[in-house]
């Protein structure tokens, strides 16, 4: 018998109890778009970052590389298509959690390095920059596994902020995939490969497909409010910013395995669109800080301007309880609080009540998801945008450092024996 994390247990020793988690696991993929793959449509190829031509001359796709110090996914750039999906463990003990692990590596290995075929057709190559990224949540630190020294020391399940409105079952889990791609049917192809593969070890939690709107005219795209999301992110090039802000290095005080890893923030929020539209343009900019069509700070004229506090103190540009200026003041002292953001978003059709239910995937990472994430989430406690926003899910994750080469595997520093 394996735990069941309602508090019951469930019987996953017959064939038939691994096969209706499959077929649950199935059901939440969703069904791939006409012509979409499934099973080994992935075949392995050398990995590479760009464009090569093939000995049939067409050009074969790129692909992010799966090896490194860091997973792929967090600095990355953005692909078109996310799926953000949470679950919770059902494997007996270490042993079994490990080949998970080394499961999910596997696959994901697999899947990154190749090409997306249709089993019908033949079908040209795709550019889908696919990447597969596997965060570990709180709650796999407790004593199932005799992991819980091991807990990453900002690790906890996420609060529930002011102004917030969590459903429990669309929160936390076990593990977190963050799954990103240029088109969709590869994003649900990873989803059905590794509910497959992963043969009843892993019970789904939440999901949640989203995407990002093209860049228009330039800049990151826009949310469903219709301003920029993603302006004037910490600099990814420089690796004195990232050491400082993104990766977690020796002197944070985590554990040894957790070098090279990162702190992820999911939140999944809806947006009051009804109320927002019937706002004037002009108060829209105000609760933002910046010009709707430009994406400039009220104090600019380029979306690219850093917005100038120092020399608007009173807020006669730039309202003080303004959301950029709430979010990172500029000033030395909070700093050290910026984060780095990689949203998408989401169009869920009508709720029930016939409102439009859209909304935003925030995702966000960094070194110390207090000091950064916790901080700023404080300054913009009941800030006027509160009023058209609504927080109902999503968890805090920490993402596991990358992976060497082809024998090593996700969580293998974590899961060593002590």
């Amino acid at each position: 018998m394996t735990r069941d994390r309602t508090g019951g247990s469930r019987d996953l020793t017959g064939d038939a109890g691994r096969r209706g988690f499959l077929r649950c696991a199935a059901g939440i993929a969703g069904v791939a778009a006409a012509g979409g793959v499934g099973g080994d449509a992935y075949a392995a190829q050398p990995e590479t970052s760009g464009d090569r031509r093939r000995d049939d001359g067409k050009v074969r796709p790129k692909r992010v590389p799966f090896h490194g110090e860091h997973q792929a996914g967090v600095v990355t750039k953005q692909q078109r298509h996310a799926s953000f999906l949470s679950f919770d463990v059902l494997a007996e003990d270490r042993k079994e959690l490990k080949e998970l692990f080394k499961e999910i590596t596997s696959r994901s290995r697999k899947m990154v390095s190749g090409v997306a075929k249709s089993r019908h057709q033949e079908d040209g190559p795709t550019t889908d920059l696919l990447t597969i990224t596997l965060g570990v949540g709180a709650s796999l630190f407790d004593d199932r596994f005799d992991l819980s020294a091991h807990r990453p020391r900002h690790l906890k399940a996420m609060p529930q902020f002011p102004n917030d409105r969590l459903t429990p079952s669309l929160c936390h889990g076990d593990l977190s995939l963050q799954i990103c791609a240029n088109y969709p049917d590869a994003v649900v192809h990873v989803v059905r490969d590794l509910a497959r593969t992963t043969d009843g070890m892993l019970r789904p939690r939440w999901r949640r497909n989203a995407y990002i709107n093209p860049s228009r005219p330039s800049g990151p795209g826009r949310v469903f409010l219709g301003f920029k999301d993603g302006l004037q992110n910490p600099d990814t090039g420089s690796s004195e910013e990232m050491d400082r802000l993104m990766w977690v290095t020796p002197p944070c005080g985590e554990p040894k395995w957790a070098l090279g890893g990162c702190y992820q923030v999911v939140r999944l929020i809806r947006f009051d669109v009804e109320k927002w539209d019937q706002l004037p343009i002009s108060d829209q900019e105000k609760i933002f800080g910046r010009h709707k069509s430009s994406g400039a700070p009220l104090s600019g004229t380029k979306e690219s301007d850093t917005p100038d506090f120092s020399n608007d103190p009173h807020g006669e540009k730039i309202p003080l309880n303004a959301h950029i200026r709430l979010a990172n003041p500029r000033t030395q002292e909070t700093d050290n609080s910026r984060l780095y953001r990689r949203s998408y978003n989401f169009d869920n059709g009508f709720d029930e009540e016939g409102r439009m239910n859209l909304g935003l995937v925030f995702c966000a990472y960094q070194q110390d998801v207090e000091r950064q994430f916790a901080t700023v989430q404080r300054r913009l406690e009941d800030e006027p945008l509160s009023e058209f926003v609504t927080p109902f899910g999503g968890g805090y994750f920490y993402v596991l450092p990358g992976v060497e080469d082809e024998h090593d595997y996700l969580g293998r520093s974590l899961l060593r024996k002590r």
